[in-house]
């Protein structure tokens, strides 16, 4: 069964990505994203040195080597990753900087947080913004994760600048892709998946959840991601130290992969886990991942990229229930239709597992926070298994052992 998928692509960037591949054709064009480019680049902004790292170089060369090999970026595309990495890359250099100025910032204390991680489409997004709303509650904001540390003129706790360039951001991706924006609305000033963090650290599902990357892909399995979360650590030390709370709530499902390393950095952790049958969630992610693959490549295979991720979930979720095997204290399990028919006594229910009370005060600032985030508030967006040559059979027995465990 073929798939059906359509890219969308606003006619401008089809212009640009055309006058890319006459320039390509005349050998004129030449977009470098080759590691030592990159490093180099960074170095030259920061005024700092790159510190060799084996594991860091390492994996940014795989990633580069990937990107430039198996990507087949469009000329947008390529702009928008080659950014994107000279942020990653200068802020490493800047984090640095800062942890060896203030190595104080490494004893601040991050209390156990409470980790929301279930499978796409089974309603993080909404328990995570929901308990974002309590203002004891630290999340990781859409705009920190693009701008984690403040500019020079910044002063201490007006992060204006900081969100403006979020905000505008938002808006170009409204543009250029509203389909992608339908799926998962993106807001500058709404708490964001900390797996954007994680990508800091070079060890992250990030690139694979944005390109074709089957290498750096590979090449990740195969690596201990101690070190990431490690990472995480010490970047969400550096947000508390900018704007303190007394409790963090995270969410990304990314985590169900690694849930003995979040653990061990975070031996406390609370793991929320969403359930929903994955046989009416795979068709949706797929559609998010397919649409924004396009934003920059114009040669998507969209049913490679949904049987791809079709094989990954469906290891991650066995990789978590060996976990829970192992620590079944740590969880607390929330089931996507109780969520949606009772959002405020799901939390009530995750408050009580984490020792927190749920306050009348606390319960109406959730309640407003629902009544401005409709669903479907930025499109209603249609898809089917079959756009992506699918079956329903097949995702029903690539998720067997789940499906079977909590009787989806």
């Amino acid at each position: 069964m073929a798939s059906s998928f359509v890219p969308f692509q606003r006619r401008p960037i089809r212009v640009v990505n055309r006058i890319g591949e006459v320039l390509d054709s005349r050998g004129i064009r030449k977009i470098d994203l080759s590691a030592d480019t990159l490093r180099r680049r960074a170095e030259k902004a920061t005024g700092l040195v790159w510190a060799a790292d084996p594991l860091t170089d390492e994996a940014l060369d795989v990633l580069c080597t990937s990107i430039v090999d198996e990507a087949q970026l469009s000329t947008f595309g390529s702009l928008v990753i080659r950014a994107r990495m000279h942020g990653i890359l200068t802020t490493r250099l800047r984090v640095a900087e800062l942890m060896r100025r203030r190595p104080d910032i490494a004893d601040i204390e991050i209390t156990p947080p409470i980790v929301i991680a279930g499978l796409q489409r089974s309603g993080t997004t909404m328990l995570h913004r929901l308990i974002g709303a309590d203002p004891r509650m630290r999340s990781v904001g859409s705009w920190e994760v693009i701008h984690v540390l403040p500019g020079k003129r910044e002063r201490p706790g007006r992060p204006t600048v900081r969100v403006a360039q979020t905000k505008m951001a938002e808006l170009a991706l409204r543009y250029l892709n509203p389909q992608f924006f339908a799926i998962h609305a993106v807001e500058a000033d709404g708490p964001e998946e900390d797996v954007l963090l994680q990508e800091y650290s070079l060890l992250s599902q990030v690139p694979e959840a944005m390109l074709d990357v089957p290498e750096y892909a590979a090449w990740l399995q195969g690596q201990d991601m101690l070190g990431s979360y490690r990472y995480l650590k010490t970047l969400l030390q550096i947000l508390h130290d900018q704007n303190p709370r007394p409790h963090w709530v995270l969410k990304t499902p990314a985590h169900l992969e690694h849930l003995d390393s979040l653990l061990e950095v975070f031996p406390d952790a609370v793991i929320v886990q969403t359930h929903r049958d994955p046989v009416r969630t795979t068709a949706s992610f797929s559609s998010m991942l397919a649409h924004g693959h396009s934003m920059f490549s114009d040669h998507v295979d969209a049913e490679a990229v949904a049987r791809h991720w079709l094989r990954r979930n469906a290891a991650m979720v066995d990789r978590a229930l060996d976990v829970r095997e192992q620590r079944p204290d740590a969880f607390v399990d929330v089931r996507y239709d109780d969520l949606v028919d009772d959002p405020i006594g799901e939390v009530r229910r995750i408050y009580e597992a984490v020792g927190l009370d749920l306050t009348d005060d606390i319960r109406a600032q959730m309640d407003a926070h629902r009544a401005g985030h409709a669903q479907h508030a930025h499109g209603v967006h249609t898809y089917s298994l079959d756009d992506f040559g699918l079956t329903e059979a097949e995702v029903s027995t690539a998720y067997a052992r789940y499906r079977a465990a909590f009787e989806l």
